[in-house]
């Protein structure tokens, strides 16, 4: 179990997932008597973990006993192990929570679209193009996604249908049906980039400790990616910050910066959240006592989100917060937050409205050659100062702009343009766009 945390459940299962080592148990082969006893094990503790510390002790209003009889019986006579992981994902499903999900065991191979998809307002667009993939000739930057294999993209369900093709059942090519800017139609299938990993990894250090530095270079590789840039622009500091992982260090560091300018931007586009603590201490950073973020409503009596006041000089100028439908959970409470206390100003999108409060119980199997899976479990609501919550729901921005086709084919950003104009600085879309480039994880 670790510390407290507000974190979306798709982009928090892959960002968690680089950092479990495992035997790669999953495979569309037919199971077999070990595989399958394992995965009635793993739907067992689903159920455990949710019995014991799901924060509705009246699972809104599910017969938690008689669903997991009944996925338990799907289990056993599941094919094979990706469709027994899919039952367990299915199982926690049910409750239509956020922040409760299965992490399922890591796999024998990395799968990699060499694309990335983005909600503008409710229609989806292809945002990144990795080089030297084959999404590289036959999908732009630009392009509005129709259909996902053959599924409909919406606001609603993408994040599913993400955790469903990359996290329970990656696909050897993912067909798209496209509309690019000029408003042309195509339908083209995109084959994935595949590297096969080891089966079995060895972290006694018996060889050298090759595998565990492995693992350390993944870590590595992740946190740069991950990492908090920020750049000033006359008088106006600009924070692209990706997750709510940061020591208090860290974070005062950043607005020791900021209170060297005028005004300061955060862009949260595709933040997924994080840790409580972080978002605590970059809103102790913006006020001078301390600010209630929300009552926390779980099954027993929870003690309010509270950032307290510290000790040292506070960011006091003018605050510009960009959302987009990537922003959840930590990043949405912080929107939020300067929303109701009337600190500044949110633009861009409607936020993804995934914000719950969650504890990661991790679990395994096996002696000398182990499986490692988890579950993130909701621990509380979090209802806002207006007596709201924002599960289901999100952040409406003060004002809502949005690229359009032609925008991100330019490579345009005129979201953080607009941003820019209301922090009182001149930054053309086009000079906007180049600011902070995607950056890709090693092949």
């Amino acid at each position: 179990m670790g510390s407290r945390c507000l974190f979306t459940a798709f982009l928090g299962l892959l960002i968690l997932a680089m950092f479990q080592p495992a035997v790669m148990l999953f495979s569309q082969q037919k199971m077999d008597s070990i595989q399958r006893a394992q995965s009635e094990q793993i739907l067992r503790d689903a159920y455990d973990n949710v019995k014991k510390h799901y924060y509705d002790s009246k699972y809104h209003g599910l017969d938690l006993d008689a669903r997991y009889h009944d996925f338990d019986a799907r289990v056993k006579n599941a094919p094979n192990l990706g469709q027994a992981f899919r039952m367990v994902a299915a199982f926690l499903d049910g409750l239509n929570d956020s922040h409760t999900f299965f992490e399922p065991p890591s796999r024998t191979s990395r799968t990699e679209d060499g694309y990335q998809l983005r909600i503008y307002g409710d229609n989806c667009f292809v945002v990144a193009v990795r080089p030297g993939t084959d999404a590289e000739a036959k999908v732009h930057i630009g392009d509005q996604v129709l259909t996902y294999n053959n599924y409909n993209v919406n606001r609603a369900d993408k994040w599913k249908m993400e955790y469903y093709f990359k996290a329970l059942a990656p696909q050897p090519a993912s067909v798209l049906e496209l509309r690019d800017p000029a408003g042309q139609e195509r339908k083209v299938t995109v084959d994935a980039k595949v590297r096969e990993l080891k089966k079995v990894m060895d972290l006694t250090g018996a060889n050298s400790g090759g595998d565990m530095w492995d693992l350390v270079r993944e870590g590595e590789n992740s946190n740069r990616i991950m990492r908090q840039r920020w750049v000033n622009v006359s008088d106006v500091m600009i924070w692209k910050m990706p997750i709510f992982f940061l020591e208090d260090t860290e974070v005062d560091h950043i607005f020791a910066e900021a209170r060297k300018h005028r005004a300061l931007i955060i862009d949260l586009r595709g933040n997924p959240g994080g840790a409580v603590v972080t978002l605590e201490r970059i809103i102790s950073d913006m006020f001078e006592g301390e600010v209630k973020v929300a009552d926390r409503i779980g099954r027993k009596d929870l003690k309010p989100e509270i950032a307290k006041a510290h000790g040292g000089d506070k960011f006091s100028g003018k605050v510009i917060v960009i959302l987009d439908s990537g922003s959840a959970s930590a990043a949405e409470l912080l929107a939020r937050v300067i929303q109701l206390e009337k600190r500044g100003t949110a633009i861009g999108d409607r936020s993804s409205g995934a914000v719950m409060e969650s504890l990661r119980y991790p679990a395994s199997q096996g002696v000398d050659t182990k499986i490692f899976y988890g579950f993130s479990i909701t621990e509380a609501d979090l209802i806002m100062k207006d007596g709201k919550s924002l599960e289901h729901v999100g952040v409406t921005p003060d004002e809502t702009v949005l690229p359009t086709a032609k925008d991100l084919a330019r490579g345009w950003d005129p979201v953080l343009s607009r941003a820019a104009e209301l922090a009182g600085v001149t930054l053309e879309p086009a000079a906007a766009g180049k600011l902070f480039p995607i950056e890709w994880m090693p092949n």
